[in-house]
């Protein structure tokens, strides 16, 4: 691996007499993990339902290397929202973060959703998680990822954070920044990454990460926690970042990170440092807590479902779904129906692509169940469970009619999990899994 000069001179001066171990680790491959999702099943489960062994990483209690040549996303159980395919130290920033059920999360630059789901699964489906993805072509990823892993609290934006911030202003109690930058860290995963690399590049991502951390200091309320992370290794980024923001923001101050991962960081060591020699391919977390005063002015989600279509969608659910006793929220926006999440705030403005969980789409004179109504809900009143090392859940991830015995629509379960649905009629069921999701070949 051919890697830029300036970076390796940078990295000399960084890590003195360690230079020559973290420059050995770009002989080695990369680490590869997973991240169970607590939201679908225990640790247990998901060690049956791999054909490869787990090794507990140091970055969070939900997070595995995992010794696997093959595409994680190929597997039933990444289908069906088991696990999410996560270098192990990606973990460290929600891990930092300590979300909790109930509160109200951001996190504002989001896609393609890896640490967005970490935070689902420590909400355990209450409270409101706000996932924001400024790019548009990176929306998608982060809207399927959570659907696949059956969040159904979570609302996500398309806005940059200088029209989102405001209007959220002191709303949240934990906001994430995983912040665009260099990618030192994604060195050993993604050659184009080595390519992309310039010490000006460096300087521009520094920079913009201020502004962003600038527009997200609103949104958090007295007493909050703002943490800020990076997949990069350079100063200027890092600690550099951190003590302008201090500088130019009086109501936070810096906390110790109560974790022992990676190593302290290069100036006062409240944040954390993670090089490949401690077991990740690289990543920088700081956490901050708001002590000054901030109103929050944002209104009351209201424009909830009413009326007969209303009281058709409850009834659906609960035909299909007899054991789920949640309270509905439900709202309509264009030809869907959504369930939506609790303490919700007004969306006009922000960006808002989804809010909830799209469960049914409206057509005529009757409602059809989406896809993710099955991936977020508990048991179903009609299941088909297929073995998760045999053909039938490959023939139905390909979109393949199964034999089916019952009528209606059905989950289909891999190892009791939910992966998708079908209609049974006639001894057959027919596939209603997403075109976009299926595997190939």
């Amino acid at each position: 691996m051919s890697l830029p000069e300036e970076f390796l001179s940078r990295m000399k001066t960084q890590l003195g007499s360690e230079f020559p171990d973290f420059l050995d680790c770009y002989g080695r491959p990369a680490y590869r993990g997973v991240r169970l999702n607590t939201l679908k099943c225990g640790v247990g489960l998901l060690k049956e339902s791999l054909p490869f062994m787990l090794t507990a990483s140091p970055f969070s209690k939900f997070s595995f290397y995992a010794d696997y040549e093959g595409g994680f996303g190929r597997l039933p159980a990444h289908h069906a929202g088991m696990f999410y395919s996560q270098e192990p130290s990606a973990s460290s920033a929600v891990t930092a973060l300590d979300p909790k059920p109930g509160e109200r999360i951001l996190d504002l630059c989001a896609a393609p959703g890896g640490k967005a789901t970490q935070i689902a699964g420590a909400m355990e489906g209450k409270g409101l998680l706000w996932a924001n993805e400024p790019v548009r072509q990176r929306a998608g990823a982060l809207l399927s990822n959570l659907e696949r892993m059956g969040a159904v609290n979570a609302v996500v934006s398309c806005a940059y954070p200088q029209r989102l911030c405001p209007g959220l202003a002191g709303y949240f109690d934990r906001v994430l920044v995983d912040a665009p930058c260099s990618g030192e860290g994604m060195f050993r995963r993604e050659p184009r990454a080595i390519e992309e690399w310039s010490p000006e590049g460096v300087r521009a991502c520094a920079k913009r990460q201020l502004a962003i951390l600038d527009q997200a200091a609103q949104t958090v309320k007295e007493g909050g926690v703002l943490v800020y992370s990076t997949c990069t290794f350079s100063y200027e980024e890092n600690e550099g970042t951190v003590k302008c923001f201090l500088s130019a923001h009086p109501e936070f101050i810096a906390e110790r990170i109560p974790h022992e991962f990676g190593r302290e960081d290069m100036a006062g060591g409240l944040g954390r440092r993670i090089y490949p020699m401690e077991g990740g391919e690289g990543h920088f977390v700081a956490r901050f807590r708001r002590v000054g005063e901030n109103i929050c002015r944002a209104g009351e989600y209201r424009d909830l479902l009413k009326g007969g279509l209303a009281a058709q969608a409850q009834r659906l659910l609960e035909e299909l779904f007899p054991g789920d006793k949640r309270g509905l929220g439900l709202a309509r926006a264009g030809d869907k129906i959504f369930l939506l999440p609790e303490k919700l705030p007004e969306l006009s403005g922000l960006g808002v692509l989804r809010a909830g969980v799209e469960l049914f789409e409206v057509r005529k004179d009757r409602l059809e169940p989406l896809h993710g109504a099955f991936m977020c809900h508990g048991p179903c009143r009609n299941t088909l469970e297929l073995p998760i090392d045999g053909p039938e859940i490959l023939a139905y991830l390909r979109g393949e009619e199964l034999d089916c015995e019952g009528g209606g629509y059905t989950a289909v379960c891999v190892n009791g999990v939910v992966t998708g649905f079908g209609k049974a009629s006639g001894g057959r069921l027919k596939n209603r899994y997403p075109k976009g999701l299926r595997n190939r070949g």
